[in-house]
């Protein structure tokens, strides 16, 4: 009876009213940032998308538990059609669509990005070496998916969908930690996380 009791006090810390707010309003905050991209066709099919550096800071703020369901509500929301992906497109039709497996790929991305963030809470180097393999399994779906969806070979996938947004996603990591780490220390100082 005691491990039924254990659990239902864990259920109810991880759905509480103050956990719930602050996914949403990180959920928001992606959702906010995802419709922004810079197309790029001329080079790839997929855009250089602000999304990123939303699910960035939602990791880098929240954690693993927290920042990966603020992602998964984020690709839900976008799933059922409300215009949260590139370009205010959402829908199925984008999850099977060539960027598809990025967009999954973001899910193992936050899981990755933000146990690096809870294990090693301030340790920069560290957490920004987590975040660069947290990305680098999404390049990884991302092209897999891709070179299946344009019968690309893997090589010009990489070519196609990764290469070309190293810089930018560097940089967008870059801000989240610094800033995602300056909001996360004030936030658990207030008690809020």
């Amino acid at each position: 009876m005691k491990t039924a009791k254990n659990l239902s006090d864990t259920v109810k810390t991880f759905f509480s009213v103050r956990r719930l707010t602050t996914v949403g309003l990180l959920t928001a905050v992606i959702c906010l940032l995802g419709p922004f991209a810079l197309n790029i066709s001329f080079i790839s099919p997929v855009p250089i998308s602000l999304g990123t550096l939303g699910i960035y800071l939602a990791v880098s703020i929240l954690g693993m538990k927290s920042g990966t369901l603020s992602v998964v509500v984020y690709i839900l929301l976008g799933f059922i059609g409300v215009p949260v992906f590139t370009n205010f497109t959402g829908g199925a039709e984008k999850l099977l669509g060539p960027t598809g497996g990025y967009i999954i790929g973001y899910i193992f991305m936050a899981l990755i990005c933000g146990f690096f963030i809870d294990r090693w809470d301030g340790r920069f180097l560290i957490c920004f070496l987590g975040m660069l393999l947290g990305t680098a399994v999404c390049y990884l779906f991302g092209t897999v998916w891709l070179a299946l969806q344009m019968s690309l070979t893997f090589p010009r996938a990489l070519a196609t969908g990764v290469l070309p947004y190293i810089p930018f996603d560097l940089a967008k990591l870059l801000i989240a930690l610094l800033l995602g780490g300056q909001v996360r220390r004030r936030l658990k100082k207030a008690g809020l996380i």
